[in-house]
């Protein structure tokens, strides 16, 4: 081998790794991006069905005495009434942080709304559902996403001053109950 020439390979090699790392990391982050966007999109329907069973849970209280619950656990088993009611067949495990920890938004130490524990940015923007308000699309947090049951014409129950936000882990609430996250 001449003097000079032995370096044109390594540079070459050198180059090309390069290049295949650059690409790896714009791969990662179109993988990260959509991953996110399927984590969202799986939020949205578990908030809705959960702020559907909050709904249930009011709107099967008897007439007089209409209220919201004092815990995610009585959604799984109602018993105010001789037969208990199942509002929810589990707590949900919230898909951006993977727990069954929800935010709740709570008025006079009752349940009036759940969000997500995530400070991710959401990528959703459009076309969110009822549960969320219209304030929704301006959320810079997934945590801003508050999915609050629709009153009987649709609209969301809007929020009030009293509203304190407050964790609760599910698994905690009542051993035994959720034994697992799907």
């Amino acid at each position: 081998m001449r003097r000079g020439e032995g370096g044109y390979t390594y540079l070459m090699v050198l180059f090309l790794v390069a290049g295949v790392g650059l690409l790896m990391a714009g791969i990662g982050q179109t993988w990260q991006a959509r991953a996110q966007r399927e984590k969202e999109a799986e939020l949205l329907a578990v908030g809705v069905e959960m702020a559907r069973a909050l709904r249930h849970y009011h709107d099967a209280s008897p007439e007089a005495a209409k209220t919201w619950p004092p815990d995610l656990a009585v959604l799984l088993e109602d018993r105010r009434f001789p037969e208990p009611m199942r509002h929810l067949r589990r707590i949900y495990r919230d898909p951006m942080t993977g727990t069954t920890e929800w935010g709740l938004e709570r008025e006079e130490g009752r349940i009036v709304g759940i969000h997500s524990l995530s400070d991710k940015r959401p990528f959703r923007r459009a076309n969110l559902p009822a549960e969320l308000g219209e304030q929704a699309a301006e959320a810079k947090t997934v945590r801003e996403w508050v999915f609050r049951p629709s009153a009987g014409t649709g609209a969301p129950v809007p929020p009030t001053n009293a509203l304190a936000p407050d964790v609760l882990s599910a698994r905690g609430a009542r051993p035994g109950v959720f034994a697992h996250d799907d």
